[in-house]
This record gives structure tokens, sequence and C-alpha cells, in this order.
């Protein structure tokens, strides 16, 4: 410390004193009436506070234990570092020394906390500007920092307070840190297992000693808060596996002398394993007795498992209350046979009283109006209490994405048992966006992005968005908004205009040829269940074809099939296009979807699964279509570390009417989110090679058949971190068409063969959003067959493309 504080600090010290003796000074006075009452010294300090304090008023006799008393109860303000009572007469004078006032905090050398973070922590303790300076409460603040810092296992953290005194009896403080380096755990032990081994019981763990990722997972960076969570998933491991009695003897940290390393070792009784003998229900079942063991989990003759007695005493208390029982109470009681390391459990229920709701509050929203809340409960007012429909309800509120919290609390009502009231409070977060950034993708290369939307607009729950994209192949502009409650029903309205270019995945060969989509729709969504929604909507579109008429080479290397649809004339070469009778097609296409998603989490799932099926009819214009997709997602935890993925995505389409099947609307495949390895979008029917260039358009097809399975570990030395993952994965698939004019049988045989590869990926949550990696090798592709008698590209070989990413993509 700066030698003014030194001198600040003796100062302070000797104003103590001579307030201890002017106090004793004081109780050498005569009692008598006090007449008037004097305050000298304030400066900030308002002088009603120290009348509102003093023990002591106008016509009240003074003696010494009222003085003493006064100077202690203004002492205790904390306001002041000196206080004296003089007597003039019969007036009382009461001098002070205000302490200095905290003009500013400033921090140097941090780098670990934002200063916003750390003034908050002092703030707790209350230390911040425009409050009274304390020696003693600078340091507790001097530990709170170092108590931050040891958090983040910066145990070598100094912390060294300067105080400035400056004009006007105020002080700045300044707390210099020197942070140091983190203290790195070198070892993990647990010591008494003899079922497990100690390193399937370490590899639960999500603090390690460290691996080449630690930089990122930070898992050797010791966290009190997570070495607990560890400690519970290691008795859960136990419990669920017959050892009832396994317990946790003690946690020991040891710290090396430099402060530098940690050690820790979990002592641990396992006890013995036991096998269920046998469950037994007890007490009121509302005569239900059978539905109620229609929900035990628990298995006899198997090993005892925790998790099972809990999910089973959760089922019985939510049960009852669907009926209305609020407060039942659900106990599981084991009876141990030690000898033959057998329990017997016995499910004691007690359904208290039944209750209705006698009122819904919803509380914390400052923004979202109460209607939009409202309207997803599904228990009602002046009802009957029902369990099921208040998670029911919660869940919904929760779906809407408005909220970071939503929890409901039932509130007895004083003096009718026999009512609740409900109250759902919710922590509202922001709900615009505005977006703008550039991308880049081994497909797409780079591609500029502008986005705004709000999902709660005005907070009325409905949705708002405006989407631009610049990428090479598809460059869009949208407007879309969503009423989630077009009717009080829950039907759903979104209405979409959009305009979008389209330049065909392609060759620098096979030109520069492109679509112009306009449009607009309007779909509505129907729930038909709680977790069940299907959409209707209609659509107008049209579609511009450019055979890229603006070269000298007009149509040349445009696909044929592209050609033949829109009618496009040539030349007397038979090489260039001259015109087309058709350039634009319009349309009005029906929509038919439904879906439903009960993964665990959209971004890193582990279970649960993912359906979508859509059925889009073109009735009018010049499209006559039929166009149908389907998708299955199924997700297998084989444990806390491994997941097992499935995916199909199958889809049919075909012209109607006499009609020609509008090409632009093919289904595509090949590259990340189909079959990894080959090009995206590549695969499929081909144009016909011309002038034998080694590849001809991709056209797509009117088929579409895709198999993936994905094994999703741990990354190396990333732990148990599920925002980086290491994949394995296996695709096939292909899509199928019509042959195109010109090709043979052997050309058009070898477009229909399935495709096939296997790999390697890296998946990782990214600030920019999912990121995948994927390095596939092919395992069935096409190779290049040349024509023996020309020597021109009778079958072009696939475009393999062997590393792939793209940020966004899922599976």
């Amino acid at each position: 410390m700066n030698t003014n504080f030194s001198r600040f600090r003796l100062r302070s010290v000797a104003a103590v004193v001579a307030s201890a003796l002017a106090a004793t000074a004081a109780w050498a006075v005569e009692p008598f009436t006090v007449r008037d009452i004097r305050v000298e010294g304030l400066q900030r300090v308002e002088p009603g506070t120290i009348f509102a304090s003093l023990p002591l008023r106008v016509g009240d006799t003074y003696s010494d234990e009222r003085g003493s008393a006064a100077i202690r109860a203004l002492f205790d303000l904390g306001l002041f570092k000196d206080v004296r009572i003089d007597v003039n007469g019969n007036v009382l004078v009461v001098i002070v020394e205000e302490r200095p006032t905290i003009a500013d905090v400033d921090f140097v050398g941090t780098k670990e906390f934002d200063k916003a973070a750390l003034q908050k922590a002092l703030r707790e303790v209350g230390l911040a500007d425009g409050r009274p300076y304390d020696k003693a409460l600078a340091d507790r603040a001097e530990q709170e920092l170092k108590r931050q810092y040891v958090s983040r296992s910066l145990y070598n953290a100094q912390v060294v307070t300067t105080v400035t005194p400056i004009e006007r009896n105020r002080v700045n403080l300044t707390f210099t840190v020197t942070e140091g380096d983190s203290a790195r755990i070198r070892e993990v032990r647990v010591v008494g297992n003899k079922a497990f081994s100690e390193s399937t019981l370490l590899s639960l763990f999500d603090q390690d000693s460290g691996g080449f990722m630690s930089w990122y997972t930070k898992s050797n960076q010791y966290s009190r808060s997570k070495l607990n969570a560890d400690l519970e998933t290691l008795r859960s491991y136990y419990i669920t596996r017959g050892y009832l009695e396994f317990r946790i003897d003690s946690t020991q940290v040891a710290i090396s002398p430099d402060r530098q390393d940690l050690s820790v070792t979990v002592n641990i009784t396992e006890g013995e394993k036991f096998v269920v003998a046998g469950v037994k229900l007890d007490g009121n079942y509302l005569g239900r007795d059978e539905e109620f063991k229609s929900l035990v989990t628990i298995k006899p003759g198997e090993p005892y498992n925790g998790e099972q007695v809990t999910e089973t005493t959760k089922a019985f208390t939510d049960y009852f209350g669907t009926f209305g029982y609020a407060f039942a109470r659900v106990q599981a009681r084991p009876e141990i046979d030690r000898v033959n390391n057998r329990v017997t459990l016995t499910l004691q229920a007690e359904p208290s009283r039944r209750v209705y709701v006698r009122r819904v509050a919803v509380g914390g929203n400052a923004k979202t109006r109460d209607e939009v809340i409202r309207r997803e409960f599904r228990q009602f007012e002046a009802s009957w209490y029902d369990g099921d429909k208040i998670k029911l309800s919660r869940d919904r509120v929760d779906r809407l994405g408005f909220f970071t919290e939503v929890n409901v609390e039932t509130q007895e009502i004083p003096g009718s048992p026999d009512q609740v009231d409900l109250v759902i409070n919710v922590a509202e977060k922001p709900t615009g966006s505005l977006q703008l950034g550039a991308g880049y993708s081994s497909a797409e290369k780079v591609a500029l992005t502008f986005g705004i939307s709000q999902e709660n607009v005005f907070g009325s729950g409905n949705f708002l968005g405006v989407q631009v994209n610049t990428s090479k192949y598809n460059r869009t502009l949208s407007l879309t908004t969503t009423d989630p409650y077009f009717t009080k029903d829950g039907i759903s309205r979104t209405i979409s205009v959009y305009h979008t270019t389209t330049r065909p995945y392609s060759t620098t060969l096979d030109g520069d040829y492109k679509l112009v989509n306009q449009g607009a729709s309007i779909r509505f969504g129907v729930p038909f269940s709680e977790v069940d929604t299907v959409f209707f909507g209609v659509g107008l579109e049209r579609y511009a074809f450019d055979p890229n008429s603006s070269t000298s080479f007009s149509g040349l290397f445009t696909p044929a099939s592209y050609l033949n649809y829109f009618q496009c004339s040539k030349d007397a070469t038979g090489w260039f296009v001259t015109e087309c009778n058709q350039k634009s097609v319009w349309g009005v296409p029906l929509t038919i979807g439904w879906g439903r998603d009960n993964r665990d989490s959209a971004l890193v799932p582990t279970t649960g699964r993912l359906q979508r099926a859509n059925l889009e009819l073109g009735v009018g214009g010049d499209m006559k279509y039929v166009k149908t997709n389907y998708q299955y997602q199924q997700f297998f935890p084989i444990n806390k570390q491994y997941t097992f993925a499935i995916n199909a995505d199958v889809g049919y389409a075909k012209a109607l009417g006499g009609k020609v099947y509008p090409i632009f609307k093919n289904f595509y495949a090949g590259g990340l989110g189909s079959i990894r390895g080959f090009e995206q979008n590549s695969l499929g029917p081909r144009d016909v090679p011309l002038f034998g260039q080694t590849e001809g358009a991709a056209l797509g097809g009117t088929k579409k058949a895709i198999f993936n399975a994905e094994l999703s570990t741990p990354f190396p030395g990333a732990g148990n971190d599920r925002t980086l993952r290491l994949y394995g994965f296996f695709d096939v698939g292909n899509v199928f068409g019509s042959r195109a004019a010109g090709l043979t049988d052997e050309q058009y045989k070898a477009q229909k063969k399935l495709r096939a590869s296997v790999g390697l990926g890296v998946s990782w949550i990214s600030p920019l959003g999912p990121l995948r990696l994927a390095y596939a090798i092919p395992i069935k592709s096409q190779k290049e067959v040349l024509d023996p008698n020309t020597g021109f590209v009778l079958i072009p070989k696939d475009r393999i493309q062997r590393l792939q990413f793209q940020i966004g993509t899922s599976f």
C-alpha cells in the first residue's frame, strides 16, 4: 500500500482512540436535562440521520450511560470515523468526522474477469461507488476477489488495495491483481473400488487430469461445483447397479506447495450388491391399485436401481395429481436382507386431500402479454388440480422460446384446504435478432447473409422475419410472418413472400443458366393433438428460365433437360439456342405436412426421434405434379459418452395430368446432409456429356432414398464435453429419375446404382452455429468409362469431395 494510505490508516486509528477518550470524559458529566442538541462536522450526511439514530431527545435526562450509548449508535451507522459529544451548559454538541466516500473503484491486471463482473461481486459485500469507505470492508473485498479467482483455479492470485484520497473527503480504490497461472488437476483417484475399475469410474467424471484438448474443455481446472456433480454421477452409477448402501466417505483435495497442481482423491465404500426381492404397495391408492402397479418400473430379480425407484415414486405422485391430489406423499421404504443380499421395497402412499385450482396467476412477464402465456395453459381455473395438465402447460410455455426459465408454483390458500393457486413465473429473454455476416462452405463458397427477426413482436407472440442470402447458388430475399393463434383454437397462420435466384450445381462448362423464382404462400398449422400438428398451405409461384443468352455461346452448355422443359429451339447448326417458347411457368402448389420431434436437444441430441412428412401438390397453372418426402431420425444413447443415430430420408415425385414434371423441383443428393464424400448435390441423373467433357450437369431425380448411420463419441482429450464431438458414419443412397434423351442403357444403369461412403467427422457447437466437418471415403462410386471408338467420355465419374464442412448442417 502507498504512504498516503498508511497516513490515512494512522489517522483513523488515532480518531478511534480519541473518540474513546472523549467518551470517557463524557462520563464525568453530572446528569442534566437536555435543552438543545447541535451537530457539527457534517458534509454529506443529513442531520436527520443523526437525530434519528440518537437515543436522546430534547427534554431527556443526559447521563454517562446515555452518552456512551449515543456514541455507539452513531458509530454503528458506519458513516463516521470519529464521534465526540461535548457538553456546553445544557446543550449537547455532537461532533462527527465523516468517513471518506468511495468515488471510484478500478481494477488493474484483471484478465480472467471483466470489470462489470468484479464490481458486481464487490457490491454484494457492500463496496461500491458512493458508499462510505471502511478499511474492514476493503479487506473483505480483497478476500472476495481472491475467492472469485479461486473459483477459476487461480490459487496464486494476489490482490493489493491502493487507497488514494482526493478532494471533498473522497477516495479512489484501486485493486491491483496479479492473477498468476491457474492450478491444474494433476491426478484424480478413486480409492475403495472393487466392483469396477478405477478407469471406468474416472471416465464418468467431467473433471480429469487433462489432455491435449484441455485448452478448450478446461476439464483439468478444478471447480468444487463440478466435483460435486461428478460425485453425484459416481453415486448414481453405483446405486443404479445394485449398490444400495454405497457411500462416499471423504473427498480430499491437496494442492502442491507452489499452488500450481492439485490432486483429488475420492474415498468410497461400495457395500454389497443387492437384488430386488419384491415390490409391495401400502397405503391408500384410491382403489386403483392395479393402475398404480402398472406404473412400477422396479423389476424384481434384477439389481436394485435407484433411478427406477425415483421414477416410480414420481410417477405415483404425478398420477395422484391427475385426480386432484396435489399434496400426495409417496415414500419407498427398503427392507434389507443382508444375509441373502436382497431388498424388498414397500411403496407407502398417502394421497392427503383433493384440491382444485382457484386461480392461475402469471408473473415475471414485463413484455409478453398475459394472454400469450395463458393460452398455452391446459389447467383451467375452478377445475380440479391435474398434474399432467400442469406439466403439459409448463412445457408448452417453455416451448414458446420466449423465456429462459419457466416455473409453476403451487400455493396453499389459508383457511381453504381444498383450494390452491397456481403461479407461473417466467424470466424473459431477448427474442429479436439481427444477423450480419459472411459464411463459407465447401460447396457454396462465400455467402453474405443478413437477417432480422422478432419472435415475440410487441409481446404478442407473433413472429416476423426478413432474410437475405447472397450465396453463389441460392440468392434469397424473403419476408415471413407467423401468428401462432390465428384462431382461438390454436390454429397458426404463416404468410411468406420470396424472390430467389437459383443456379443449379454444375461445372463451368455447364454454363451460367439460372432460374428466378418469385412467389407467395400461406400456411395454416392445425393442432390435432398436444404433440402433433398438421400443416396445410397454398402458394402462387413463377419460374423464369435464362439459358445464358447474354453470351455468344447461348445455351451451348445448358442441360438438354432444361431446354426441353422450357421448349427452347436452336439455330441451324443445332448447337445454339435462339429462343424459348416457354420462358416462364407458373403454378399453384398445395402443401400438407406433419411433424413430431421429441429429441432431448435440437443441437446435440442423445435420445428421441424426429419425424417429418410433407406432400406438395401442383394443382394449377403450367405445373401439375405431386411431390412427397418423409424423414425419420432415431437417437440411441449407448451410455453417457456414446450415441448411435440413424437417419432415413425418402422421396417420390411425378407429373400429373399429362404434364412434364418440373425439373427444377427434383430431389438432389450428395454432400453434407445426405451422402458425404461426394460433391454437394452431384449424384443421380446427369446430362449427356458434350464434346467429350468429363462431367455432365447434375439434374437431380424424382425419387430419393438415403440412409445414414452415425456413432458419436467424445473428442479425444475433450472429456465428456458435448459441444465438441467426434463421429464415425456410413452413408448409402442416391436419387433416381427417368432416362434423359440420348442416354444409352449402360449410361442409365450407371446413374441408378447406389453410392456409399464411410468416414470420420467432427461436430462443434461454435459461436457461429453448429459446425460439422467430415472426411469421407467413397466405397461405392462410379468410375469414368470412355467410348473405345471416339475416346470421349461415355460414363462420367462421380464428383468426389473427401473433405467437406458447413455451418448449420444437421446430421
